[in-house]
């Protein structure tokens, strides 16, 4: 019997040795771009793992992880050492982490492949992982989550708590860099032991562009099989919440510079879906980032003055402040549709501008969500006309092919396409603008859009919040504030949509004032 037993150990072992060895064996996923004529060589490796892997009261600790790698030094050298050697080679390295992906790029010219290799490779295999660096990381991401997104930018702010009260209670609601008290409890052990957990083999996809050689991707694929092998599953990102008519979350904050506005609500498709294409025709038509042709751009920024401008999106559109183009390296499976309302003014702005404003309670927030939303209503219940399709359409079939113009960016949406079960996203878009007809468009706009039910965050100065919150639950009239001198240039149709515009009923619910403080705790 005990023969027996010793002969099912030894085969029980023989199988588990033999399944290791075959998932060992398995090649890790590999998007390559192989292009001769290219003077760099771009390295972008990816892992599944993004702020949503994060544990429960560790908050930011994938972000940290990432900086620390990123920002630390490895193969023991230090990081100032790694700086000072990539110098001569106008090389460099980074680290970003969204919602679902981790994703380190590394570039270098051609010419000084071979001597920034090792860097590459010890970066991601062989970090340092030293008490000064962890200090002077997580100082910085605790400054981040503590003070600089409330202080740096309303417009990032108003954003940021647009995704914090969408995903209110799932995996997706707090910032990637954590929470101000999960970042205090992270400590230097918890990095190491979430490097060799999340950072694996298992999780992680190669991407190589630029003029590069079979024999260093080779060496590439060769070396990463040395990451961790811990077994690792993606974690699922929670869904966007629905609200029950229009829920507002009003951050007051002192000193802030206007009204800041974002509002969305939840978006079943993403660009893995072929109906994402039609979507984006009306998105573009209402309010493609950052060009002023846009319905919403010429409503309220060209007709009106109200502020810098009005833009809409159909998916995470990361750093709309600095990027006249989407990036790549932020791919979501749990999307919304978003209305970005940039800075409008306050009562005590325009108060003290013009002496003829001298009465009024609220500033223009309320006046620029009643008109974006309006515009919408107006969109849903009409759908586009047969020339603004055929124009957008033939816009957009030109204006995404400027998407990806870098090596780095074209590797980078290459590596999105993956990520929604594409081959070559962009070249299959075109196929799907060229094809969409109007009647489609007009079907995903009555599909998808709805203004009943919506989250609406504004960051505005605490003196604001009160009266605006007090006017948005009671429906109050907001008429449009302008100076004297302003309405006299104004035409009579301008003026007379404005006070329907005034008096736009708006599904309101619920109202809320946050303090600045108590935000992202």
């Amino acid at each position: 019997m005990r023969s027996l037993f010793a002969k099912s150990a030894t085969l029980l072992t023989f199988l588990f040795v033999v399944q290791a060895q075959a998932v060992a064996a398995q090649p890790i996923n590999v998007v390559a771009l192989q292009q001769e004529h290219s003077n760099k060589v771009v390295f972008k490796i990816r892992f599944d793992n993004g702020s949503v892997a994060d544990p429960k009261g560790k908050e930011g600790l994938t972000f940290a992880t990432a900086s620390l790698l990123a920002q630390g030094g490895a193969g023991g050298l230090s990081y100032a050492a790694i700086q000072d050697k990539m110098m001569p080679w106008a090389a460099s390295y980074f680290a970003s982490v969204d919602k679902q992906v981790t994703t380190f790029t590394f570039q270098v010219p051609v010419d000084f492949t071979e001597a920034f290799y090792p860097l590459v490779k010890n970066v991601l295999l062989a970090p340092n992982f030293s008490e000064q660096d962890f200090t002077r990381v997580m100082k910085a991401q605790q400054n981040y989550v503590d003070q600089l997104v409330r202080a740096s930018s309303d417009e990032d702010y108003s954003k940021f708590a647009l995704e914090d009260l969408l995903f209110r209670g799932g995996n997706m609601q707090h910032l990637v860099q954590g929470t101000s008290a999960a970042v205090k409890s992270i400590s230097l052990d918890d990095i190491k032991r979430w490097y060799k957990h999340a950072f694996t083999r298992n999780n992680v996809t190669i991407g190589i562009a630029g003029n590069y050689s079979d024999a260093l991707l080779s060496r590439l694929k060769t070396d990463l099989a040395g990451l961790p092998d811990t077994p690792y599953t993606p974690v699922a990102p929670s869904r966007a919440r629905t609200p029950d008519g229009i829920e507002v979350e009003i951050i007051a904050k002192d000193g802030a510079f206007g009204s800041a506005i974002f509002t969305g609500a939840p978006l079943p498709i993403t660009r893995a879906d072929d109906e994402f294409a039609a979507l984006m025709i009306a998105n573009s038509w209402m309010g493609e980032h950052r060009k002023a042709y846009s319905r919403l751009y010429q409503k309220i920024r060209e007709a009106r003055s109200m502020n810098y401008g009005d833009y809409s999106y159909i998916e995470w559109y990361s750093a709309g402040g600095s990027n006249q183009l989407p990036p790549s390296g932020v791919p979501r499976g749990s999307n919304y549709w978003s209305i970005w309302i940039r800075p409008v003014q306050i009562a005590t702005q325009l108060r003290s501008q013009y002496p003829e404003l001298a009465d009024i309670k609220i500033g223009h927030a309320h006046f620029a969500l009643r008109m974006a939303i309006r515009e919408f209503d107006l969109l849903i219940k009409n759908g586009m006309s047969k020339a603004d399709f055929l124009a957008t359409r033939t816009f957009l079939r030109s204006y995404t092919k400027l998407y990806a113009q870098s090596p780095a960016q074209q590797l980078g949406w290459l590596m999105d396409s993956r990520f929604y079960g594409r081959t070559d996203y962009l070249a299959e878009l075109d196929r799907l603008l060229e094809k969409t007809t109007l009647q489609q468009v007009n079907a995903a706009i009555r599909k998808y859009w709805q203004t009943d039910n919506m989250f609406v965050t504004i960051v505005t100065d605490t003196s604001e919040a009160q009266p605006l919150a007090d006017s948005l639950i009671n429906n109050t009239a907001s008429p449009m504030s302008y100076s004297n001198q302003v309405k006299a240039g104004l035409p009579p149709e301008i003026l007379a949509e404005d006070e329907v515009v005034a008096v736009y009923p708006l599904n309101v619910k619920k109202v809320t004032i946050v303090a600045s403080a108590d935000t992202f705790r």
